[in-house]
C-alpha cells in the first residue's frame, strides 16, 4: 500500500479493539507499517492478519502498558523488526462508572490511572528515543478523552486520568519540538466501542442512558471508530505539520452545548 504514511512505522497500543483497531488499519492504508500491540496476544493477532490480508503490513505485540518491562521489551522488538519508530499512538485505556468518592477503593483509581496515565507517559518515556534515532522527527498521538475537558459524576478517576494526559501532552509537546517530535492529543466523544457497549451493560437502564448519549452528541449519534482513526492519520501525517500541544476534539458537538 501507498499513501500519506508510506515507508513509516507507526506503534499503537490497545490495537486489538475499538479505536485502536480501526487506527491500525487507517494507518496501514496510508503505507505505514504498523506494530499492533494489546494486552490480548489473540486480539492484536487478528487485527495484524486482517492488515496482512489486506495488502498491508503489520506485526502483532503482547503488551501490557503498564509495565515499563513490557515497554521496554515491545520498543526493542519493533526496533529489531521494523529498524525504526516514527509514528506512537497512546490508545490503550480503560473506564469503569458509578464510583463515588467516598466509597472509590484505592485498587480502582491506581488501576485506572495505571493503564490511562502512567502507561503514556512510559510510551513517551521508552518509545521516544526510538523515535529521535531515526533522525528525521515523528508524531506522538495521545488518546485523551472529552472527559479530560469537562466532568461527569461517579467517573473521577477517569477523568483525572485523562485530564492529566491533555496536560502531560502539552509539556512533552513544548519539550520535543526541538527534536523535531510533535505531540498532540485527540479527545473523542462517546464512540461505538466494546469499551462504550461494556459501560452500558454495567448500568441500570442502559438503553435509556444510550439515548441519553446520543441526545448529548449535537449530531445525534455515537462516533464509529474510524471517525477517531481518522483523525489520528491526520495528526500522524504531514498534513498536521504545524501542531503540536494540540487538542483536536472529535465529538460530534458534545462539548459545543
Amino acid at each position: 500500500m501507498s499513501g500519506r504514511l508510506e515507508r513509516r512505522v507507526a506503534l499503537v497500543t490497545g490495537g486489538g479493539s475499538g479505536i485502536g483497531a480501526a487506527t491500525c488499519r487507517a494507518l496501514a492504508k496510508e503505507g505505514a507499517m504498523v506494530a499492533v500491540t494489546d494486552l490480548s496476544p489473540e486480539a492484536a493477532l487478528s487485527v495484524a492478519d486482517a492488515i496482512q490480508a489486506a495488502g498491508g503490513q503489520a506485526k502483532a505485540f503482547t503488551h501490557d502498558v503498564t509495565s515499563p518491562e513490557d515497554w521496554e521489551r515491545v520498543v526493542g522488538e519493533v526496533d529489531a523488526a521494523f529498524g525504526r519508530l516514527d509514528i506512537l499512538v497512546n490508545n490503550a485505556g480503560m473506564t469503569t462508572v458509578g464510583n463515588e468518592l467516598m466509597s472509590h477503593s484505592l485498587e480502582n483509581w491506581r488501576r485506572t490511572l495505571a493503564v490511562n496515565l502512567d502507561g503514556v507517559f512510559y510510551g513517551h518515556r521508552y518509545a521516544g528515543p526510538l523515535i529521535l534515532k531515526g533522525g528525521r522527527g515523528g508524531s506522538v498521538i495521545n488518546i485523551s478523552s472529552i472527559m479530560g475537558k469537562i466532568a461527569t459524576p461517579g467517573a473521577a478517576a477517569y477523568c483525572a486520568s485523562k485530564g492529566a494526559v491533555l496536560m502531560l501532552t502539552k509539556a512533552a509537546a513544548l519539550e520535543w519540538a526541538p527534536l523535531g517530535i510533535r505531540v498532540n492529543s485527540v479527545h473523542p466523544g462517546y464512540v461505538e466501542t466494546p469499551l462504550v457497549h461494556n459501560i452500558l451493560r454495567e448500568v441500570e437502564d442502559g438503553n435509556a442512558v444510550r439515548e441519553t448519549l446520543v441526545q448529548q452528541h449535537a449530531l445525534g449519534r455515537l462516533a464509529e471508530p474510524a471517525e477517531i482513526a481518522n483523525a489520528i492519520v491526520f495528526l500522524a501525517s504531514d498534513e498536521s505539520s504545524f501542531m503540536t500541544g494540540s487538542e483536536m476534539v472529535v465529538d460530534g458537538g458534545y462539548t459545543a452545548r
